[in-house]
């Protein structure tokens, strides 16, 4: 049956008001919101509906029901595409999007320079221990200086697991400003991509031998989930820094917390969670030498808007049926193109 309208909703979170001032200004899209605690014969309707979920609220702030799986999409049988805020796409299950013709989305690059700032300032904030400083003078008097050394950055190596948009511009970074080396694993990648995006080329055991600092940036999928192990950590040098500003789940932090305790790493930086926001009794924050944020690294007012701009252009460009430059399932293409010429009476391109 042809439709007219085109039925898009979230739950709770918009990156940025600009995804709405942009949506309305198309009178044949209608956005609606539902919270978290929506009873069903609010959200029933809205989800049956819809064939846009843009989702923008993060794992652990988006209820259970409102995460993108086989459940929900059978109560949105009109759903053809699933827009993930950000790069992360954690609650959505891919495999059923896919079997059920639904294109999954993310804005990939729109929080680049924010994330990769951050893991930036993490790398700076640990080597030269000014959080541990910081805490040091706020409990102590008579500190010594000489207690708290710590180290330069500048042509140190850099191991960047994940060389994607957030790894490459924390390359240039690194590179550019403090003479780094960058080492850098991502499998979806050859040598020479990897080259001209400012890393080289090794294989994760390697990187984790030889870096000074190990930054992960890749997203969380079923290849990337447990990637970083007490096997992985042991393979770091005594004096290396480990950073994520990816997502919680791709290290293990039981793993992690056995590896600060045992002083085989100097520290760690993380911003990502298996629980997110942790726990204020979680035993990685006991640690000084650990330095925690809240998944922040990408919570910046330019990378808000910027993720809003991108996830409204690319909504309302595949909703005129272009192809999205932010593809996650390209394999679901033949079911949703004859879904959504269905619905609205034309082909997309």
């Amino acid at each position: 049956m042809t439709v007219n309208t085109k039925r898009v909703f979230y739950v709770k979170y918009l990156a940025h008001p600009v995804y709405t001032d942009m949506l309305a200004a198309r009178p044949d899209i209608r956005l609606d919101r539902l919270e978290n605690d929506s009873p069903d014969q609010v959200a029933a309707p809205i989800l049956s509906a819809a064939h846009v979920y843009q989702v923008g609220a993060a794992r652990d702030e988006l209820a259970r029901h409102f995460h993108v799986d086989a459940g929900l999409l059978r109560r949105a049988p009109n759903l053809l595409i699933v827009s993930s805020n950000g790069a992360g796409f954690d609650p959505v299950d891919v495999e059923a999007c896919t079997a059920a013709g639904v294109l999954v989305v993310n804005q990939s690059g729109g929080n680049a320079q924010s994330v990769a700032e951050h893991a930036l300032g993490m790398m700076l904030t640990l080597s030269k221990r000014i959080i541990e400083a910081d805490r040091t003078l706020r409990r102590e008097t008579g500190v010594n200086r000489n207690s708290l050394m710590g180290t330069e950055v500048h042509g140190r190596t850099l191991g960047i697991v994940g060389l994607g948009h957030v790894g490459r511009r924390l390359a240039t970074l690194c590179s550019g400003l403090l003479g780094m080396k960058v080492l850098a694993y991502d499998p979806y990648l050859s040598g020479e991509e990897m080259a001209a995006r400012g890393g080289q080329k090794v294989e994760l055991d390697e990187l984790l031998r030889r870096s000074d600092y190990v930054s992960i940036n890749c997203p969380l999928t079923k290849e990337s989930r447990g990637m970083i192990g007490s096997r992985e950590f042991s393979l770091m040098q005594p004096h290396a820094f480990f950073i994520t500003t990816a997502r919680g789940f791709i290290h293990d932090e039981d793993a992690l917390l056995a590896a600060l305790r045992d002083k085989r790493i100097a520290g760690a930086g993380l911003d990502v969670w298996s629980k997110e926001p942790p726990p204020p009794e979680h035993p990685l924050l006991a640690f000084d030498n650990v330095l925690a944020s809240p998944h922040t690294a990408g919570v910046t007012r330019e990378a808000r808007e910027n993720m809003g701009r991108i996830a409204a252009e690319q909504v309302m460009a595949m909703l005129d049926g272009a192809r999205p430059p932010r593809l996650i399932n390209p394999e679901a293409w033949p079911a949703y193109a004859a879904r959504f010429e269905q619905a609205f009476g034309f082909a997309p391109k």
